[in-house]
C-alpha cells in the first residue's frame, strides 16, 4: 500500500466468537460500543456458537442496530465462528475480539493507526510488548514457540502469532479460504497472509489472561494442533 496515500474506511466491522460467556460477554459488548473510532461506523457481529449456559439469552437482550447476533446450532469451534462472522461482515475493515476480557477494546485505536495511515494492511496486537497480566510459563513457553516457528517456517518477525487481536483490511481476505474449525485459525491465517507476501505490523496491547478456573478454553492440544498447520501451510497451497 502506499503509504501516502491512506485508504479511506468508512466501517469497522469487529466478529466476536462467543462460547459459553455469560459472566463477560455484556461488559464486553459495553467495552466496545464506548470506544471512540476516528471517522469509522461500527458493525459488531456475535457469533454464538451454540452456548448452553444462558449466553444466548444475554445476547438477545443487547443485540441492536449495532450488535448482530449470529447462532449456530451446534458448537464448531473458533476458526467456524470467525469464518461466519465474515460471511455476515460488510465492513472494509475487520477486527477479530474475544468475548472473555482478556482483550481490551480501548486498544483498538492503537491497532487502527498504521492501517489508517496507510502503513499497514494487516496489524496485530502484540501481548508481549505492552502491560500484561502474567500468564503461565507453560503458555508463555508455547506461545513463543509457535511465533518462532511461524518467523523461521515464513521468514518474518513476529512476536505473538496466537494473538488475538488481528485487524485486516478487507481486501487482504478476499481469495483466502479459512479451512480451520477451532483454534488453529490464529497459524492458519498468518499463513496464509505471509505466504501471499502480506507482512504484518505489530503493536504493543494489554492483556488480561484469565486461568482454566476462570474459563480459560485453549490447551496444549490447540498447540500441535497450531505447529502442524504451520508445517502443513508452509508446505501445501491449501
Amino acid at each position: 500500500m502506499d503509504e501516502l496515500t491512506p485508504t479511506k474506511y468508512r466501517t469497522l466491522s469487529v466478529i466476536v466468537p462467543v462460547f459459553n460467556e455469560r459472566n463477560t460477554v455484556g461488559e464486553i459488548v459495553r467495552r466496545m460500543r464506548r470506544v471512540e473510532l476516528p471517522d469509522l461506523d461500527l458493525e459488531i457481529v456475535m457469533v454464538n456458537d451454540a452456548s448452553w449456559d444462558g449466553t444466548a439469552d444475554i445476547l438477545k437482550a443487547i443485540e441492536d442496530s449495532t450488535v448482530r447476533v449470529v447462532h449456530h446450532a451446534e458448537n464448531a469451534g473458533k476458526g467456524a465462528a470467525i469464518r461466519t462472522g465474515l460471511s455476515h461482515a460488510r465492513g472494509d475493515l475487520v477486527l477479530i475480539q474475544d468475548a472473555d476480557l482478556e482483550y481490551d477494546p480501548d486498544d483498538w485505536p492503537r491497532l487502527l493507526a498504521p492501517v489508517l495511515k496507510g502503513r499497514a494492511q494487516v496489524v496485530y496486537g502484540s501481548r508481549f510488548t505492552g502491560e500484561r497480566r502474567n500468564m503461565l510459563f507453560t503458555h508463555w513457553m508455547g506461545n513463543r514457540f509457535l511465533s518462532l516457528v511461524t518467523d523461521v517456517l515464513y521468514n518474518t518477525t513476529l512476536s505473538d502469532m496466537e494473538t488475538c487481536y488481528k485487524l485486516f483490511d478487507r481486501r487482504v481476505l478476499d481469495g483466502i479460504t479459512i479451512r480451520s474449525e477451532g483454534f488453529d485459525f490464529e497459524p492458519e491465517i498468518t499463513a496464509k497472509l505471509l505466504r501471499r507476501g502480506h507482512r504484518i505490523y505489530e503493536v504493543p496491547i494489554s492483556y488480561a489472561g484469565r486461568e482454566y478456573s476462570e474459563g480459560k478454553k485453549i490447551t496444549w492440544r490447540d498447540g500441535f494442533r497450531a505447529l502442524w498447520t504451520l508445517a502443513r501451510y508452509r508446505f501445501w497451497r491449501g
